[in-house]
């Protein structure tokens, strides 16, 4: 199992990666978009449905471990490592 934080734009227009930031700690982060508003936990679906998708695991690999209600979520997913985030997100940085 693989943590990966991200961080959610809710009601961005489409769903999509958008690279790797930093956060105030000097962690990486990898931002996300998603069409779905924050309520009913509608974003955070569609995050877990994007990140498997593009991970190619099923989305009942990607948990939310923490942050449901912030925008700067930490996952965990199972199927996945550091290595496939580099090769299909991008080297953070």
């Amino acid at each position: 199992m693989a943590r990966l934080a991200v961080r959610v734009t809710p009601k961005g227009g489409r769903d999509a990666v958008d690279g790797w930031s930093v956060d105030e700690a000097g962690r990486p982060v990898l931002k996300v978009r998603v069409s779905a508003a924050a309520s009913d936990g509608a974003a955070n679906a569609a995050v877990t449905v994007l990140i498997a998708r593009a991970l190619k695991v099923p989305k009942s690999a990607v948990r939310i471990a923490s942050g449901e209600t912030s925008r700067v979520k930490r996952l965990e997913i199972d199927g996945a490592d550091e290595a496939d985030f580099a090769r299909v997100f991008g080297a953070p940085g």
